[in-house]
């Protein structure tokens, strides 16, 4: 079993609109900048529930970039492969939501602080890793590039690899990002896609018939978050679905990177995959309360208590 949890991407803040169906094309209010990239919620949460984490990143030498840093090292999130860039912006996206739930997002990451660092040349200890990938992070080709060098130098290293699909369309216009996933999905271990991204990644298929294509490939563990209808948890010899929280939501975004944070580092510090699949739905009902992608991001004490009471 691993013993830490490293993962490479892109760090952001984020414009939250006020104003729902406005659809990023007219005059609203924004709360901002919060700190945010799928990467950074992600591992962001697993710091804080214990795990031993790293992140690889860019971000300027700007307000945003220091309040993003900030945040990840006051929830003890190892920041030492994150550049800080003179001459770069920090990476900044807007969202906007509409009243069925959906969700509108501009990116500003080309050519920022977000897409523009590297991999350590004298590489990185991976035998005792799992490198997670948001990938979200595989459609940009700067990114995408990073993401799939430590890839390979996990797999090389002998250490393991989950995989959060996280189907971003805005973000996932280039060709190439479908034979990367597929090549990532292939080869990890754990494998965490919502509802949302069986759709994408198998068109016209039941959820039943994507779930049984996904168990013919290498996954040790699949978690399929469902969002308002809970999770599915299974291996190769157990199933369970966990029941959804009814909660009050507020905005959804960073709800999946919260789950797949809080499962991933429950799993590899001993946890059973139901209990680590229980809070992780757990974690993020919670997210989904709080204005901000990592501001409903919890600890284990306030997981347990949210159980206690649901």
């Amino acid at each position: 079993m691993p013993t830490n949890i490293i993962t490479v991407g892109e760090l952001l803040v984020e414009f939250v609109s006020h104003t729902k169906d406005c659809a990023l094309e007219q005059i609203s209010k924004y709360s901002g900048p919060f700190p945010s990239g799928a990467p950074a919620i992600f591992i962001d949460q697993a710091a804080r529930l214990g795990a031993q984490t790293s992140i690889l990143g860019g971000v300027g030498a700007d307000g945003f970039g220091k309040a993003l840093l900030q945040r990840l090292k006051d929830d003890g999130v190892g920041v030492e492969h994150i550049f800080v860039d003179p001459e770069r912006p920090t990476g900044v996206a807007f969202v906007s939501y509409f009243n069925d739930g959906q969700r509108v997002f501009i990116f500003h990451l080309a050519g920022t602080a977000a897409d523009s660092f590297q991999v350590p040349a004298d590489g990185l200890q991976l035998h005792d890793t799992l490198f997670h990938i948001s990938a979200s992070s595989l459609g940009n080709p700067n990114l995408r590039n990073m993401v799939l060098k430590v890839f390979d130098q996990t797999i090389a290293a002998g250490g393991k690899v989950s995989c959060d699909p996280n189907i971003r369309p805005e973000l996932m216009r280039d060709t190439e990002v479908r034979v990367a996933l597929d090549d990532i999905i292939s080869k990890c271990t754990y494998l965490l896609p919502s509802t949302d991204d069986l759709t994408h990644l198998y068109p016209g298929m039941t959820e039943e018939a994507a779930i049984d294509r996904l168990k013919s490939g290498g996954a040790d563990i699949i978690a399929l978050k469902r969002g308002s209808k809970g999770a599915l948890i299974l291996d190769g010899k157990s199933e369970f679905a966990i029941a959804p929280h009814h909660v009050s939501e507020v905005d959804p975004t960073g709800a999946g990177d919260c789950f797949c944070g809080t499962f991933l580092a429950l799993l590899i510090q001993g946890y059973s995959m139901e209990t680590a699949g229980e809070y992780a739905n757990a974690a993020g009902a919670l997210s989904v309360t709080k204005r901000g992608p990592m501001e409903g991001n919890s600890s284990l004490e306030l997981i347990e208590d949210f159980l206690v009471r649901s």
